[in-house]
């Protein structure tokens, strides 16, 4: 194989590769001579067809997919050996190609451009710790413990009251006919909360233990057997007990029963739990200011190709006449994104970050946590669209970045108050919807068709409104196959 480089203008180069006919005719006969093994054609015993009448049968389609072979083979080598890599789909022209032939042809590809990522280092992020009061500790500890039961049984003369646990069993009648399901033993009601029948509860206020109590409620639309739907039911109540809830007692006791070792070690806990709780949005904010400055730092020579593609996704939905009046702000929008995922992908190949299958795993099953009951849906979406799992191990490759050019800037460590922290969240969520406000005004992201809109055309958009970046790939690698135009097999 000889490669020629025969424009270089930019980003944007023209290989020749030139394969002599020997190569081809080798690569026809090892093809042949594989095939062979399995061919049936009638009159010849399995394995003994003369290659001659297969190249008269099969001829044309066996050389067309020795070409592709070839074709996907030398091209990612022409590339590789050139330390080309190509932005987006690198395009063959065929110039010279058929049996006998020498085969020649034209790989015209856009390069990425050369990112220098050195001035990453001097990034300056602000890194923020919650301090927690002593008295917002014991707080949220007081309201566990008041959302605590502590049920303890009340003397045979005392009357239940709204918040009393009653006990009870019960034989349920309607028109004087049993029916399935009308018996129950040990059910246990908290008063008020109206959980069992609607109207049950107030009709065993002011009953004590051992009251046999008749209560009538209509049964509910959701009651199984559908044909006592809204009839009326009379309960046979006998209240086994009543039990009143005792105010819990904040002690080491208390603590234990929470999992802590002791009352001391459950403040420990609370404090952390209430530091976690603004922990992550704090930490969106730093991870906002590393891409701030990313988007400053000089990249010249940005694909022309990438950029179409990026305008493209930013102006999905948008009208003729509004995408040549905003032509010049998506550029700009476009520019920033590529040249943010641009910058973000060199850094992360040169720190060798990678996203294993584990990373990805452990990422679906907190979203199957986060939809009880839709667990299949979520696990068959993800096996139906690789696309959604390239997704996945995108925004973790990108989250994983962030966190090591974080542990390498200039962190500024803030201690603040609880009180801080949610003026900071307030006035960054007041600028997040400004900014979004802006660019719906400017993008017309807020297009009144929604119901026409598609997914990929609803996620374009809630990435432009969120500032979001292109995608970053885990590992990114040259496109292949499907990267190139296949010769036709005619």
């Amino acid at each position: 194989m000889k490669v020629t480089i025969q424009n270089k203008k930019g980003l944007e180069k023209d290989l020749k590769v030139f394969i002599d006919k020997k190569t081809i005719s080798g690569q026809l006969e090892k093809k042949y001579n594989e095939i062979k093994k399995d061919v049936v054609i009638k009159g010849f015993r399995p394995g003994k067809v003369p290659t001659e009448i297969i190249k008269r049968q099969f001829g044309k389609a066996i050389y067309g997919e020795v070409i592709d072979e070839v074709l996907k083979e030398t091209s990612t080598k022409a590339l590789e050996e050139n330390k080309i890599k190509p932005a987006g789909q690198p395009k063959i022209d065929l110039k010279s190609f058929g049996e006998g032939k020498d085969l020649e042809y034209i790989i015209s590809v856009t390069e990425l451009p050369n990112v220098e990522i050195s001035s990453i280092k001097k990034i300056k992020v602000d890194e923020y710790v919650v301090k927690i009061d002593s008295k917002e500790i014991d707080k949220r500890i007081e309201q566990i413990a008041k959302n605590q039961n502590n049920f303890k049984d009340a003397d045979e003369n005392y009357y239940s009251k709204n918040g009393d646990l009653v006990v009870f069993d019960y034989k349920a009648t309607v028109n004087g006919n049993n029916f399935k399901g009308n018996e129950g033993k040990n059910t246990q009601l908290i008063l008020g909360k109206d959980l069992f029948i609607i109207g049950f509860d107030k009709q065993l206020i002011g009953v004590k233990k051992k009251e046999n109590k008749k209560v009538k409620v209509n049964l509910p639309e959701n009651f199984p057997e559908k044909e006592l739907v809204n009839k009326k039911a009379i309960f046979e109540c006998n209240i086994t007990s009543v039990r009143i809830n005792q105010e819990t007692k904040i002690n080491d006791d208390f603590a234990k029963t929470l999992g802590a070792k002791d009352l001391n070690n459950l403040k420990e806990l609370i404090s952390k739990q209430i530091n976690d709780e603004y922990k992550n949005s704090l930490n969106m904010i730093s991870k906002k200011q590393i891409i701030n400055q990313i988007e400053k730092q000089k990249l010249d020579n940005l694909p022309n190709n990438l950029i179409e593609q990026e305008v493209k996704i930013l102006s999905q939905g948008m009208k003729e006449d509004d995408l040549k009046k905003n032509k010049k702000s998506l550029e700009e929008q476009a520019k920033k994104r590529i040249k943010t995922g641009l910058i973000l992908n060199a850094y992360g190949e040169k720190n060798n970050i990678k996203v294993t299958q584990e990373e990805i795993n452990i990422e679906i099953q907190k979203q199957l946590r986060m939809m009880p009951g839709q667990e299949k849906i979520v696990r068959e979406y993800y096996e139906k669209n690789p696309s959604a799992i390239d997704a996945i191990r995108g925004s973790i490759y990108e989250e994983k970045i962030l966190n090591q050019i974080k542990k390498e800037a200039s962190v500024n460590k803030k201690e603040i108050s609880k009180n801080e922290a949610e003026k900071i969240l307030k006035e960054e969520n007041e600028k997040n919807a400004r900014e979004e406000a802006n660019l719906a005004k400017h993008s017309h992201v807020h297009d009144h068709n929604h119901d026409h809109e598609n997914d990929e055309m609803k996620e374009s958009k809630k990435a432009l409104q969120t500032k979001k970046k292109p995608s970053i790939k885990a590992k990114p690698e040259l496109k292949k196959t499907k990267s190139l135009k296949k010769v036709s097999k005619k």
